[in-house]
């Protein structure tokens, strides 16, 4: 008897940044195809962007969505917890200013979020997380040009078959003979009118990963930052998201 080789399909996303339009473009998308089982968020859900309600209330309201705590999380819950706090300067205002405006009921939700989700699907472990973490579970430095030799060595204790990460903004994607590392870009920072996500394919005998980028209108996004005047909106704008408003 031959038996069927069950496929699993997931959805990865990171670092949606407070950009609702951003986020929906790429739900929307999700649900139309309709084939992702599951959907992994992998934190800096608030901050840079200012919808951070909005964006809190779509990923907690479903149930097909797991997400972990982002450098941003850590800081804004900071404030509020009342807690030293890291960032200083423009971005200890920036946070200062996202903390004053967070709903107060997703500060539990918030506090209840892992700093990595481990699973295995089809006989592949999978590593969730955020960023690359040492064993205090601290968020290392990033690394602007990573390479297969240096993620080998970071993981070669972890015994996982896939990592997905976030953080650093840009796409990046290697397979060596010992993993699967993929970074599937911000999803809410870009300097194109784009949101970035990756689907997964994963069945008994490999893993497949494909690129996403979903077109959406960010006219009324960027327009929000100098309406609303978010603090750092100029660095913001111009660092996060190439100055398309100009």
């Amino acid at each position: 008897m031959e038996y069927e080789n069950v496929q699993t399909t997931i959805a990865v996303l990171t670092d949606v940044h407070g950009n609702f339009p951003a986020l929906k473009a790429v739900l929307d998308e999700i649900d139309k195809m309709s084939t992702a089982e599951h959907i992994y968020c992998l934190g800096d859900m608030i901050a840079i962007g200012p919808d951070t309600n909005k964006v809190l209330e779509t990923l907690f309201a479903r149930d097909d969505v797991s997400m972990v705590t982002g450098n941003h999380e850590d800081e804004v819950l900071k404030i509020l917890n009342g807690e030293t706090r890291t960032a200083s300067g423009g971005e200890g205002k920036h946070h200062k200013w996202i903390a004053d405006r967070l709903d107060p009921k997703y500060i539990p939700m918030l506090n209840g979020l892992p700093r990595e989700i481990r699973t295995n699907i089809n006989g592949h472990n999978l590593l969730f997380h955020h960023y690359h973490q040492n064993k205090e579970g601290q968020f290392s430095p990033i690394e602007k040009t990573p390479r297969e030799e240096k993620l080998d060595y970071l993981y070669m204790d972890e015994q996982v078959d896939f990592v997905a990460f976030g953080h650093h903004h840009p796409v990046h994607f290697f397979e060596t003979s010992s993993a699967i590392y993929l970074n599937p870009g911000s999803l809410g920072c870009f300097d194109k009118p784009y949101a970035r996500y990756s689907i997964v394919k994963i069945d008994s005998e490999a893993i497949n990963v494909s690129m996403k980028e979903v077109p959406y209108n960010n006219q009324n996004f960027l327009e929000s930052y100098n309406k609303l005047q978010i603090p750092e909106s100029e660095f913001i704008l111009n660092i996060f998201h190439g100055n398309q408003h100009l």
